[in-house]
């Protein structure tokens, strides 16, 4: 791979990055913006959100920076957010934001609150900010998937919890449609002619706040206090989490579909590197049938045109 895996950016480049608040989100925006780049903090909550921009201007001097709120759990707020974008173009989208193993719940639009979020959400907001990224000369989509997709199996007739919720099943089902969608958007990409690539990433086992934050603060202190003594233990730091991110972000010659996850043991730590052998990049005829489903599901039609065309 490259021996300078985040080169310096391209000056005036435009990211955005959900779940920039916090872990490996904030990692990500802060060396983004440390390379130049005008980095859109996209945060579901506003005062973390400004709390995370300040942090990064104290850490990343001249860093150009913007908060936006949006939450991946209403089709409302995604609509919104898109229909606000007003610089004259996108040239990297990070979809991070997500959240891992919480009790049952659904959206405000009824979805599984783990596939509506971490799926529907990126597949919505990906798919209204696509105009904007065509406008640019090279647009990039990187979205976090998880290690723990190569447990999981996309079940088309329970993708709602139609017939039953197991929490843990649900999320790896959730970062396996991540896998399936990022290449399919290639596939598609690629089939229009278009320019975009489209990348899917797995961080490793990292520490951050996505097991004991959000609905999961809701399970107690015995909880809590387990996972985080574990994570303590046998996770990395988010910024060894956000490598693989960062890589797919800002590697020149990295082809789109491609992979990018820890060249350790199992895909738990190490450096980036680019995996092929995953029975989700070859399983078009599944990536298929869910994008079908989540354009029906959310509403959201992609269009592989040009701006103009």
């Amino acid at each position: 791979m490259n021996a300078h895996p985040f080169p310096a950016e391209k000056s005036g480049r435009v990211a955005v990055v959900t779940g920039a608040n916090s872990g490996i989100g904030y990692v990500t925006a802060r060396e983004l913006a440390r390379r130049d780049m005008t980095v859109v903090l996209a945060c579901r909550d506003p005062d973390r959100g400004q709390a995370a921009l300040d942090r990064i201007r104290a850490e990343a001097a001249g860093a150009r920076l913007e908060l936006r709120q949006v939450d991946l759990g209403s089709l409302a707020s995604i609509r919104a957010f898109a229909a606000g974008w007003d610089h004259d173009r996108l040239d990297l989208l990070v979809n991070n934001a997500g959240i891992a193993v919480v009790p049952f719940a659904r959206t405000e639009d009824g979805f599984e609150s783990q596939f509506g979020v971490n799926h529907l959400g990126t597949f919505a907001l990906t798919g209204l900010l696509l105009p904007h990224l065509l406008a640019a000369t090279e647009p990039r989509v990187v979205t976090v998937s998880s290690e723990g997709q190569r447990f999981g199996k996309i079940d088309l007739d329970n993708l709602n919890a139609e017939r039953g919720y197991r929490a843990g099943k649900a999320y790896t089902q959730s970062k396996r449609a991540n896998l399936h969608f990022a290449m399919e958007l290639q596939r598609r990409s690629d089939g229009a002619g278009l320019a975009l690539r489209s990348m899917a990433v797995a961080p490793g086992l990292t520490r951050t706040n996505v097991l004991t934050g959000g609905a999961n603060s809701t399970r107690g202190r015995l909880y809590t206090t387990f996972v985080r003594l574990t994570m303590r233990a046998i996770f990395r730091p988010a910024a060894a989490g956000a490598k693989t991110s960062l890589y797919a972000a800002t590697a020149p010659d990295l082809p789109g579909g491609s992979y990018i996850v820890p060249d350790g043991p199992l895909q738990m730590r190490g450096e980036p590197t680019r995996r092929t052998r995953e029975h989700a990049i070859r399983d078009t005829a599944t990536a298929a049938r869910l994008w079908e489903i989540s354009e029906r599901l959310t509403g959201v039609t992609y269009r592989f045109v040009r701006p103009g065309a």
